[in-house]
């Protein structure tokens, strides 16, 4: 008959906590069989290999992430130059022993190894063995065949604990093969791994660790991604999303290596870090030289954000060339950059015709990457602005979020030109409800700037007080961009619409001579007051939209 006691040791059963309920998602706590030889099956050897550079952790004499990141940089270094001796992660050198299952578990970089074939190089290194038992507790041992080890330390482990919190001891422990019998398992480690693994260890065991700072975080995080400990990994990204962030702390958690990256558990870490610089270079013009300093996660964090500060999304476009050609000299680096990576960042329908009629013809981006993305942006500048406003609303929940429109400081327009038989252009402009009120008591927005004859123009919105300043209303303005002693002389007319099947109907038109980049329009367009104006019952706005068009032509 089956022992019931043995169910209060089984950590699937969770009978020791009387707090424990799958409702409320508590783990339960095994701290005191940490190491102890009466709630253990098996022995753990953890066989400790001396740095290249050196023997301190990473986190070890390591006062800020800084300290840390060069840190690991010189270690990554180090290992990438021993992997190149080595040829391959199947090169590492494996001992059989009696009665053990050796499994090397050297920090290497994610990028050196082949990740398709990761797993079964992982698995290839559990070797069979045939009998034998190593003395517990003993730090160092007679047998001793690795060189390299400098130190030897055995735990008891429970493999019930393990493997319920980490599907890489499960698979250790039930492959099924006649290794996954065997009492004691051995792991081999570089010194700079040591501590970050006995957190680890002791966290599964505990549910929490016992540090807080953010080097030492760091590396049990990318120990607990190493050996698929989800818990743990929530639990430091937690911790370190608590922690005060820093353009330095941001990058370098954006940075971390690919499998650490890609992994759920970390994901609220990335997010934090990208909002954090988002939020930090909102104002891209007042931090041009750090931006351009920036790595590739640094400025792709920023030209991911909705609410990016800048004049249109053509400053993007160049400040996006800028930075690629910075850091990629190589004609080549920056095809494959901008097409794979950055060019996703740009909100092409959003692009003036003009900039857009140079990315045609700009060698930095790929003719084909170049051809598309100009396309399908001027098929959305065609539609209808409802049709806008759906593809806007789909391309939310894309990874591109190119059809989503940017807190500009310009708004952008729907620009129709003509040659014969007169130069014309009709501007339409297009403004939220939300927008108009933040106008008041005395705001202005200006559209993007088109093209006329070769002179540029903008339209702008403006809340002011009516002629006799007797009450506050909506005005509508043309100005040219060019100063000095240019003149152009243009037929202008002002329309709205008040509903969707309507045309447009014209409020003004009239003539005038443009001179020193001066302007001309009405202070109050449609002749009311402000508060008739925004009121929730006005005919002015068609679903929270105000519809304006500006026709421009050229006066003989």
């Amino acid at each position: 008959m089956k022992d019931r006691n043995l169910d209060l040791f089984d950590p699937r059963t969770a009978v020791m906590d009387p707090d424990y309920s799958p409702t409320t998602g508590r783990q339960p706590d095994f701290a005191f069989a940490f190491n102890d030889s009466n709630f253990s099956d098996r022995l753990l050897r953890i066989e400790i290999v001396a740095d290249s550079s050196d023997q301190l952790s990473d986190s070890e004499g390591c006062q800020s992430l800084a300290d840390w990141a060069r840190h690991r940089k010189r270690r990554k270094e180090d290992t990438k130059n021993e992997n190149d001796m080595c040829h391959s992660f199947a090169a590492l050198d494996i001992t059989i022993c009696p009665e053990e299952q050796i499994l090397t578990c050297h920090q290497i970089d994610p990028d050196d190894v082949d990740t398709e074939n990761q797993e079964e190089s992982v698995v290839a290194m559990i070797e069979e063995v045939q009998s034998g038992d190593e003395a517990p507790n003993s730090e160092d041992s007679d047998w001793n065949m690795d060189s390299r080890v400098t130190k030897v330390k055995t735990l008891h482990i429970s493999s019930p604990i393990l493997a319920a919190k980490s599907p890489f001891f499960y698979k250790l422990f039930s492959n099924g093969m006649k290794e996954s019998e065997q009492r004691q398992v051995t792991l081999q480690i570089h010194a700079s791994e040591e501590a970050a693994l006995m957190e680890l260890l002791n966290f599964m065991y505990s549910n929490t660790l016992n540090t807080t700072s953010a080097p030492a975080l760091l590396d049990i995080l990318m120990a607990a991604d190493k050996f698929e400990v989800a818990s743990c990994m929530r639990y430091c990204s937690r911790q370190l999303r608590n922690l005060p962030m820093t353009p330095e702390s941001a990058l370098l958690y954006l940075e971390l290596p690919s499998s650490v990256l890609m992994a759920e558990a970390v994901q609220p870490l990335t997010d934090a870090a990208k909002q954090f610089l988002a939020a930090r270079y909102k104002d891209v013009s007042k931090f041009q030289e750090e931006v351009m300093n920036l790595p590739l996660a640094g400025i792709e964090a920023i030209l991911s954000s909705d609410d990016l500060q800048v004049a249109s999304e053509d400053a993007v476009y160049d400040l996006v060339l800028k930075w690629t050609r910075s850091h990629y000299p190589k004609l080549e680096d920056r095809h494959e950059i901008l097409g794979s990576r950055l060019g996703r960042y740009i909100r092409f329908p959003y692009m003036s015709c003009r900039k857009l009629r140079k990315i045609l013809v700009c060698n930095d981006f790929d003719h084909e990457f170049a051809s598309k993305h100009v396309l399908d942006a001027l098929f959305f500048k065609a539609e209808a602005p409802h049709r806008q406003r759906t593809q806007a609303a789909e391309g939310s929940t894309s990874a591109s979020r190119r059809f989503v429109e940017r807190a500009y400081k310009y708004r952008p327009i729907k620009v129709v030109e003509f040659e014969v038989p007169r130069q014309q252009c009709i501007v339409y402009l297009d403004l939220k409800r939300e927008e108009c009120a933040n106008l008041f008591p005395s705001g202005r927005v200006y559209s993007q700037a088109f093209h006329l004859g070769g002179q540029g123009f903008f339209l702008s919105a403006h809340c002011n007080m009516d002629q006799q300043s007797a009450f506050h209303c909506f005005g509508l303005f043309l100005g040219m961009q060019e100063k000095g002693s240019v003149s152009f002389a243009v037929d202008y007319e002002f329309a709205a619409r008040s509903k969707p099947t309507e045309e447009y109907i014209s409020k003004y038109k009239g003539n005038y001579t443009f001179t020193g980049g001066k302007a001309v329009g009405y202070r109050n367009l449609f002749g009311v007051q402000w508060t008739s104006f925004m009121a929730d019952d006005s005919p002015y706005f068609i679903n929270g939209i105000l519809h304006l068009r500006a026709e421009l032509t050229i006066r003989h």
